[in-house]
């Protein structure tokens, strides 16, 4: 008895149905094919932290805590340091480490100034009213 040959295809995985022609769009609900541009209601990725262990070791304080005390003591120099306190927040989610300083800077003094001031108006307001 001699062998007869196996077919070409047993024992292969199931071929894969055949793309679509060029031309014809793609069947509601069907993925789109590889390297095609994305549908124009699909929500885009947002892009992801490209920022290693190591730059996020340089973020520059934004003194929170410190900002909300200012707030709450004297609000006129307080809702400044919010302002660069958020300024300082952004320039380090975009790798901008010399604005991050100049801004947290800023918002350290402000803090400073806003709670001496704040205390200092609750010591007289105590001492001579």
């Amino acid at each position: 008895m001699t062998p007869t040959p196996a077919p070409a295809d047993a024992g292969a995985p199931p071929a894969a149905e055949a793309p679509p022609p060029a031309g014809d769009p793609p069947a509601a609900g069907a993925p789109p094919a590889a390297g095609a541009p994305p549908a124009a209601g699909a929500p885009e990725k947002p892009p992801e932290e490209t920022q290693t262990p190591e730059e996020l070791a340089f973020y520059a304080p934004n003194y929170l805590c410190l900002t909300i005390l200012a707030v709450i003591l004297f609000p006129p120099l307080g809702l400044i340091a919010v302002f660069f306190s958020y300024k300082t927040s952004q320039a380090n989610k975009n790798s901008q480490w010399e604005e991050a300083y100049i801004n947290s800077g800023r918002t350290g003094w402000l803090d400073v100034f806003a709670i001496l001031i704040g205390l200092g108006i609750i010591y007289v307001y105590v001492l001579f009213m």
